[in-house]
């Protein structure tokens, strides 16, 4: 992350990054206090990926194994909450306050899946609770979709990436076997993925957000029953730095409303 040298620069900056939840209260002030202090020297060059040492705690282990096993004994929503937080092989945990597994309605036929805790959702340990997060339930409300009675809310990861970057391939590697795992124990009539990283994933495709937005799709993995009808959406934070965009996100609000009526998915009267 590159700091500006100019003081009010850094404020302006930190507070945009701090508005559209891509840091929290403690990390903005950490990085005011950079601004008052000589910038650090660059660091080494890191080593390749390929050539770096597993961590110590994780050395010997295979993570992935161990999730598929902890996954596959789930036999619950709620044996398998408890199963990721008591989960210690993924190395987003260590800096994290809080596992954010899940939120809503465990009945609902609807599940949003997003790409990982924000600063607010890493405080609270619920997912989409920071400001992001009540613009997409306001817009979801808008056809009567709403996390306390029809909709369900997981990530693809269970922990805050720092800084909020993208969560990388091994960590989404790690926590697979517990997505696939949720999804087949909900069984939901349909799925939404909020976001470009989260489309990218969970549906295996490369095109731009743009372009996937209100698609009709479908999901599927190994060993899950039947395909699920899938909608990507567009992410909440693009939609708070382009606000113009709000139109396309209703559109897609029509599409959903328009398939969920199709699929016999029940919604609540719309804001």
């Amino acid at each position: 992350m590159t700091h500006p040298a100019d003081p009010e620069a850094l404020e302006s900056l930190v507070g945009f990054w701090l508005d559209t939840g891509m840091i929290d209260a403690r990390e903005a002030q950490a990085l005011g206090r950079m601004g008052q202090q000589p910038a650090p020297k660059a660091p080494s060059p890191r080593a390749p990926r390929g050539n770096k040492p597993p961590p110590p705690r994780l050395r010997g282990r295979n993570p992935v194994a161990e999730a598929r096993q902890l996954a596959e004994a789930a036999a619950s929503l709620e044996s398998l909450k408890k199963a990721i937080e008591s989960f210690d092989g993924c190395e987003l945990r260590r800096g994290a306050r809080n596992t954010v597994v899940c939120d809503g309605a465990y009945d609902a036929d609807i599940m949003l899946i997003g790409e990982g805790p924000g600063g607010e959702e890493d405080a609270k340990g619920l997912p989409f609770v920071g400001r992001s997060g009540r613009l997409q339930d306001k817009i979801l409300a808008s056809i009567g979709v709403r996390r306390t009675q029809n909709l369900f809310i997981s990530n693809l990861v269970y922990w805050r990436p720092p800084g909020n970057r993208d969560p990388d391939p091994e960590e989404l590697a790690i926590c697979a076997p517990f997505v696939q795992r949720m999804i087949e124990l909900k069984a939901p009539k349909l799925i939404l993925p909020s976001g470009r990283f989260s489309a990218h994933s969970l549906l295996g495709v490369t095109d731009g957000i743009m372009r996937l937005r209100g698609r009709k799709m479908t999901y599927s993995h190994e060993g899950l029953a039947a395909p699920i009808p899938c909608v990507p959406l567009l992410h909440p934070a693009y939609l708070l730095r382009r606000p113009a965009d709000k139109a396309k996100a209703w559109a897609d609000m029509q599409t959903i409303a328009k398939l969920c009526d199709e699929l016999g998915v029940k919604r609540d009267a719309p804001l």
